[in-house]
């Protein structure tokens, strides 16, 4: 971003040179601006209405004077060179002041605005203008975008005031034209002046007036310094040394008596002093930090409404003026210089880069551990918290320790916090870490859907957990069911990942009929489970409703026919168990069957 370069300045409320300001409130009689001219407001009426009755120009609305101008100063300025160009206009920050800038060499043409602004200073603002706010406000809205010049195109800029209140304004150009131009960004040609344009200048320097004529006899010089002009007693040369603010004119005395009158406008700024400012800093959580708060620091007893402060990267962008930091800065890792300059709010050739200070942004602790540990239950303990002590930061935990890492063993929460001090500030971060103590799964049911075809299997467990679940020796998984099982002999598994064991069971998936039909029609007349040929000694046993035997039927059996001892038994629900030999030769009783089947006749 680039900062100003002043060359117009003065202003009423800086309370200098109120006499004899230069304002013209008719676009005719605009005054003619160009580099190092001071420009003092305070502006009174609007002579002529310059826009004929109209009631808008741009964003300018009628006024409560009937016209668009209220109290109105017109000027013009022609550029001498390429590139960008804005100006801020300075105000008091209690009163509304608008603008319009005409690209036009002809009051009577004027058309339409390319910049304009007509916003109330509602955020009082001590800046409106093209380009950006000097003192590294982002966000205000009284500024229009840059403008991009050629040479030779010519300006006429309307200050408005449109308040009660009118102690006056500056204007300051800015832009990146004058850094590569700083002495043609401006035209002087458009001003006729044997002594020149207006000149700003700083206290303690010295400004020459030359008025060196071909056929001079002599010169009598003149000062006003409000009550008009005084003859200055012994000042006969061509040239005059000034150090104070004034008007000044210069009598030239010609061989032919055809004498000369010229007057020009000095006025002296006050330099600043940037007063020393302490380091600072913030903690990295806060991303901006916000330098206008160094501001008093800097500006000391000097006046906030005289003297603009801005920050900068480098001492080079402090002196030149520009690539200033904003207000609202982005916070950088680390410490970095910050470098303060005080200049004038109506001259910013009188400025002050004597300050410097560091801004560092202190880190908050990033925690960078489990917020969850676990612990199988009978080990001994476990280590949680910071792997690692850093320099500068303190560790403490609210059972009391003050070392980055503790063991435990009880179950429960465990508060670490980690502060880290520098440049004065204790920048601290919490983190709660949960102990669980963990024991061994364990199956509680195996839910078996026997459907012959498609035929699944769900591992229940005593307690929700972070198991997984394997069938036979096939991979993990997180989901406990099985589908598509195949019938016969299984091995399911669930294991703790975490490493606090594993519980396995036995169990046969079958398919039968849930119900048979004996009746002869050689339609289900026969019971018998499928899918149990690949069991060694399979056996099956069914009983009735008061648990008495009934039938015995083997792997080869054609199946039960739903009789006992050659009599029919009653259409009703009857129950089995199957019996099989595992590779141990222990003869086993399957579990989690439903073993539930009807008769019916």
């Amino acid at each position: 971003m680039k900062h100003l370069r002043t060359v117009l300045c003065f202003a009423f409320y800086m309370g200098m040179l109120c006499a004899f300001a230069q304002v013209s409130p008719d676009c005719s009689n605009a005054v003619p601006i160009c580099n190092d001219t001071p420009v003092n407001g305070g502006t009174n009426g609007f002579g002529i209405d310059d826009f004929n009755g109209s009631q808008a120009s741009g964003c300018l609305e009628e006024t409560i004077t009937g016209a668009i101008e209220s109290n109105s100063g017109w000027y013009r300025f022609r550029t001498g060179a390429s590139g960008q160009l804005g100006f801020n206009i300075s105000t008091n920050t209690t009163e509304d002041w608008d603008y319009a800038l005409y690209r036009a060499s002809d009051c009577n043409n004027l058309g339409e605005p390319i910049r304009c602004n007509f916003f109330d200073n509602q955020d009082q603002n001590a800046f409106l203008g093209v380009g950006e706010d000097p003192t590294g406000d982002t966000d205000n809205i009284q500024y229009e975008d840059w403008l991009q010049v050629t040479p030779g195109e010519d300006y006429y800029l309307l200050i408005n005031n449109f308040s009660n209140s009118n102690s006056g304004f500056s204007i300051q150009f800015s832009g990146q034209i004058f850094v590569t131009d700083p002495n043609t960004a401006l035209d002087c040609s458009i001003i006729s002046n044997l002594l020149g344009p207006p000149i700003s200048a700083c206290e303690g320097t010295d400004v020459t007036l030359d008025a060196t004529t071909t056929d001079a006899v002599t010169y009598n010089w003149y000062q006003d310094t409000g009550s008009g002009y005084i003859l200055v007693p012994g000042e006969n040369d061509a040239t005059l040394v000034v150090t104070s603010s004034a008007n000044y004119r210069v009598e030239v005395i010609t061989v032919t008596n055809n004498n000369i009158i010229s007057d020009v406008q000095v006025g002296f700024s006050i330099v600043p002093t940037a007063f020393p400012v302490a380091d600072d800093a913030a903690c990295s959580e806060q991303t901006t930090f916000d330098l206008s708060l160094k501001d008093s620091e800097v500006l000391g007893s000097q006046s906030p409404n005289e003297f603009v402060v801005s920050y900068h990267s480098s001492l080079a962008d402090a002196t030149s003026g520009n690539t200033f930091l904003p207000k609202q800065y982005t916070m950088q890792s680390g410490s970095q210089p910050i470098y303060v300059r005080v200049t004038s709010a109506v001259n910013a050739d009188c400025f002050d880069v004597s300050q410097v200070f560091e801004l560092t942004n202190v880190e908050t602790p990033i925690l960078d551990f489990p917020e969850e540990e676990f612990l199988c239950d009978g080990s001994a303990s476990i280590s949680i918290g910071s792997l690692s002590t850093l320099p500068n930061h303190t560790y403490s935990w609210d059972s009391g320790e003050t070392t980055p890492s503790i063991n435990v063993s009880i179950a429960g929460s465990y508060i670490l916090t980690i502060t880290n001090t520098q440049a004065g500030i204790s920048c601290s971060n919490s983190s709660t870490i949960t102990l669980v103590v963990g024991t061994p799964p364990v199956i509680v049911d195996i839910e078996i859907e026997d459907l012959q075809s498609n035929n699944t299997v769900t591992i229940v467990a005593d307690r929700e957990g972070d198991w997984e679940y394997q069938l036979d020796d096939g991979d993990y998984q997180l989901e406990n069911t099985f589908s598509n099982v195949v019938a016969g002999a299984h091995r399911v598994t669930i294991n703790d990942p975490r490493g606090c064991g594993s519980v396995s069971e036995e169990i046969i998936v079958v398919g039968f009929p849930k119900f048979f039909t004996p009746n002869g029609d050689g339609m289900h007349d026969y019971w018998h489970i499928e899918g149990i040929s690949n069991l060694d000694n399979a056996e099956i046993f069914i009983y009735d409703r008061y648990g008495k035997l009934v039938q015995q039927l083997r792997e080869n059996s054609i199946g039960w026919d739903g009789t006992l001892g050659g009599q029919q038994l009653p259409s009703t629900d009857y129950w089995f168990k199957l019996t099989y030999t595992d590779t141990n030769g222990t003869e086993i009783t399957a579990k989690y069957i439903n073993n539930h089947f009807s008769l019916r006749r």
